[in-house]
């Protein structure tokens, strides 16, 4: 079954809030709010699909409303229906002009309100899905470097504004370029598939991402995990890989494909760049390599490596 669509309304009158939430109700989960400040109080913990708003409303009005939800990084694209008893076309074009998607004026036509709904979600939809495939690696069918970057830069800058804990992994197929040598790149493909599978199908956390990296490369970013958290996590993985027991007669570690994981922990947060991470995971997956590969080395950025 599919997921309802939710919708927020945000208008200081009582029966204009009744009357759309009974417009809506039957198509869509719809939640209403009686002024700017609830609005973004509620967004802040439950995310929806669409924003019907107000605009002359005491305390905070509907443009400064949609002026602080086009500064937020998490609510930037969702789309905005101003409903306004002003027919001014200077009120119109100044919504528009700030970022609204369309402009109904009061009073409303039930139908007119539930085509125009309609209509901003269809587009909405549309729009998640081009990210969506804009996001996901075409082989392996698990998120590629972009999102991962994202991913990455949104949970860094939370793990600081929080000071808790953040860990970022590098995994490497070993001697991958001696497996296509060997099997051939078709086989070479499905192996990263394989392992690609495996390396999600282990994240049991909703938090936890697992990324292709590139080439034979795969990353996770784990929020509020410590060290020692992420080592156990890592160790998962690599066995995950283990368990495969995908033949590698040409591999000078094993009998069977492998990999290696480097690892880098902020426990507090507190560090410079998100860049930091990935660079000290990388150092921790060169040693990993270096001590006989199908290894976890994990690193610690410490308050020297922060400045």
């Amino acid at each position: 079954m599919l997921k309802k669509a939710k919708v927020l309304i945000v208008d200081d009158d009582p029966l204009n809030r009744l009357v759309l939430e009974k417009t809506l109700r039957q198509d869509y989960d719809v939640f209403c709010v009686e002024s700017g400040e609830k609005a973004l109080t509620f967004l802040k913990t439950q995310p929806v699909d669409l924003l019907i708003l107000d605009i002359v409303m005491p305390g905070i009005d509907g443009y400064e409303v949609l002026a602080q939800i086009k500064e937020n990084t998490t609510t930037n694209m969702l789309p905005v229906i101003f409903i306004s008893a002003n027919t001014s076309h200077d009120d119109e074009a100044k919504g528009l002009e700030l970022g609204a998607m369309d402009y109904i004026t009061k009073p409303f036509s039930a139908a007119i309100v539930r085509a125009r709904v309609r209509n901003q979600l269809m587009i909405k939809q549309k729009n998640d899905l081009l990210e969506m495939l804009a996001s996901i690696d075409g082989l392996t069918e698990i998120p590629n470097r972009r999102y991962l970057d994202e991913n990455l830069s949104r949970e860094w800058r939370r793990s600081r504004r929080d000071h808790t804990p953040l860990s970022v992994l590098l995994m490497d197929v070993d001697h991958f370029k001696r497996y296509n040598d060997c099997y051939g790149h078709r086989a070479g493909d499905d192996c990263l598939k394989k392992i690609a599978h495996a390396l999600v199908g282990s994240c049991e956390r909703g938090s936890d991402f697992v990324a292709r990296y590139g080439g034979e490369e795969f990353a996770a970013v784990l929020p509020s995990t410590p060290a020692k958290e992420a080592v156990a996590f890592a160790n998962k993985l690599r066995n995950a890989v283990n368990k495969l027991s995908i033949p590698h007669k040409a591999s000078l570690n094993s009998e069977y494909v492998t990999i290696s994981i480097g690892i880098a922990t902020t426990e507090s947060g507190q560090v410079y760049a998100e860049q930091t991470l990935l660079e000290e995971a990388d150092l921790g997956l060169y040693q990993a390599k270096e001590a006989g590969r199908d290894q976890v080395v994990s690193r610690l950025v410490s308050a020297t490596l922060q400045e």
